[in-house]
């Protein structure tokens, strides 16, 4: 098997990348071996500014394992509203109350009253009589300067919320059919 031209240059570049990749493995296993974060300092030392300075007397981390307090940590049964963030939750104080209680107040009553319906604000304005047709009556809404006037005959509605019940000699009941309120309306000239 002979190797040709082709064949030598690939491995070459090949043996080139193999010793790039081996270095950069040996640089990253190596590196992390070697802490290059700074030393731990102490809150004294922190306090004067000086980092690095840290004074060994100062280290108030115990490190040894109380077992008597792990124990007794251990019997404690969890019961609700206990904090457990805490190692015993302060006693609750006894409340003491003298309170003077006079004579017993009669229980309020509250009766809820619906307001009365408002009034219709429909005026006669005149009417139509035919022989042979239905009667048709006029009504206006507003003041006499800018009113809305409204023709309608028994039955019909008005101005989406009025209807028209009845039409006398001498008035007209109108209902109201949101508050279902009925009102009369007189027929007087204005």
């Amino acid at each position: 098997m002979k190797i040709g031209a082709a064949n030598k240059k690939q491995l070459i570049i090949m043996g080139v990348l193999l010793a790039v990749l081996a270095a950069i493995m040996i640089y990253d296993f190596a590196g992390s071996g070697t802490g290059s974060a700074a030393p731990p300092v102490s809150s004294a030392s922190a306090k004067r500014g000086r980092p690095g300075t840290a004074n060994p007397v100062e280290n108030d981390l115990d490190p040894t394992v109380h077992l008597a307090t792990l124990e007794a940590s251990r019997r404690v049964k969890y019961e609700p509203g206990r904090n457990i963030f805490e190692m015993q939750a302060a006693p609750m104080p006894t409340p003491v109350t003298t309170v003077r209680q006079g004579p017993p107040q009669p229980p309020q009553t509250f009766t809820q009253t619906t307001p009365p319906p408002p009034p219709i604000p429909l005026k006669f304005y005149g009417f139509a009589n035919k022989p042979g047709e239905a009667k048709r009556i006029f009504l206006s809404e507003g003041d006499p300067q800018n009113s809305t006037v409204f023709i309608a005959s028994q039955g019909d509605i008005v101005d989406r919320r009025y209807r028209v019940v009845q039409i006398a000699a001498t008035s007209v009941e109108i209902e109201d059919v949101l508050y279902n309120h009925k009102q009369r309306i007189p027929l007087t000239a204005r």
